[in-house]
C-alpha cells in the first residue's frame, strides 16, 4: 500500500479525524447530493449513492442530514449545484498529488489549492501531468484479530483479490473497483466487519521522501483536506514508518 494509504490509517487511529466532524460531515453530504443530482435519488440504481450513503453512516450522520442531502441532489429541495474539478499537481521531491473536488466555484478553489501548493515546496501543474500514474481501486482494511492470516487469505481469493498487504494489526486488500461491491458483500457474508472499505485512486509508483521534504509533503496533503471544496487527496509519497509515526505526532 502506498504511503498515502499508512498516512490515512495513522490519523484514523489516531482519532484526528474527530475534531473535524462538521467538516466531514460538509464533505459528505456534497458528495451525496451530487451523486443523486448525477444518477438520481435511488441508492439501488445508483452505486455512487448507495457509497456515498454507506460512507455518511459510517461516520454517524444523522438520517434526516442525508435525505435532505439527496432531496437537494433531485431538485426535491432548493440547494446549491456544484461541480467535479480534479486538480493535479506535484509536490516536494516530485511527489505526484491528485486533488478530486466539488465546487459551486472553480476560481476560489483553484486559488486556494495553488496557493497551498506554492507554500509548501509544490506546484500545481496541468491536467494529465499525474492522473495517469494513479488507477481506480477498491481498498479494505480488516482487523487481523478477527481473522487467521491463513482464513483472511481464502477469503480475499474467493472474490479475486489483487493483493494483500498484512500490516501490525490489519489487513490492507486491494480489489478492482468494479468489484468492490461483490467483495464488500463477500466479506461481510463471511462474519468481516471492515474498519475502512472505499473506492480510491491508488498510486502505480511512489516516490521516497524524508526529512524536511516528508514533512513539506505531510503538511501539503493535511492543508489540501482541509479545504470545504476538498473532497479527497491522493499521492504517491514512501515515507519510512518510523518517520511518518513522529509526523503524526508533530503536525
Amino acid at each position: 500500500m502506498s504511503g498515502h494509504s499508512k498516512w490515512s490509517t495513522i490519523k484514523r487511529k489516531k482519532g484526528k479525524e474527530d475534531a473535524k466532524r462538521g467538516q466531514i460531515f460538509t464533505k459528505l453530504m456534497r458528495e451525496v447530493t451530487s451523486a443523486a443530482r448525477i444518477g438520481g435519488g435511488d441508492p439501488a440504481g445508483n452505486p455512487r449513492l448507495r457509497h456515498a450513503i454507506e460512507a455518511a453512516r459510517a461516520q454517524n450522520m444523522p438520517l434526516a442530514n442525508i435525505e435532505r442531502a439527496i432531496k437537494k441532489g433531485t431538485g426535491e429541495l432548493e440547494g446549491e449545484a456544484y461541480e467535479e474539478v480534479t486538480y493535479e499537481g506535484y509536490g516536494p521531491a516530485g511527489v505526484a498529488i491528485l486533488v478530486q473536488s466539488l465546487t459551486n466555484n472553480k476560481n476560489r478553489t483553484v486559488a486556494e489549492i495553488r496557493h497551498l501548493f506554492n507554500k509548501h515546496n509544490g506546484s500545481l501543474g496541468e491536467t494529465g501531468c499525474v492522473g495517469w500514474i494513479f488507477e481506480k481501486k477498491g481498498i479494505f482494511e480488516i482487523d487481523r484479530n478477527k481473522v487467521t492470516e491463513e482464513k483472511m487469505m481464502e477469503i480475499a481469493l474467493e472474490f479475486g483479490a489483487e493483493d494483500i498487504v498484512v500490516e501490525d494489526d490489519t489487513y490492507q486488500i486491494k480489489t478492482d473497483f468494479q468489484s468492490f461491491d461483490r467483495a464488500k458483500l463477500h466479506l461481510s457474508d463471511c462474519g468481516l466487519q471492515c474498519l475502512l472499505a472505499e473506492i480510491a485512486m491508488v498510486p502505480k509508483m511512489t516516490v521516497k521522501v524524508q526529512g524536511k521534504e516528508a514533512e513539506q509533503t505531510i503538511r501539503l496533503i493535511e492543508n489540501l483536506e482541509e479545504l470545504e471544496d476538498v473532497q479527497h487527496v491522493y499521492a504517491n509519497f514512501d515515507i519510512e514508518d518510523k518517520e511518518m509515526l513522529q509526523l503524526a505526532i508533530s503536525v
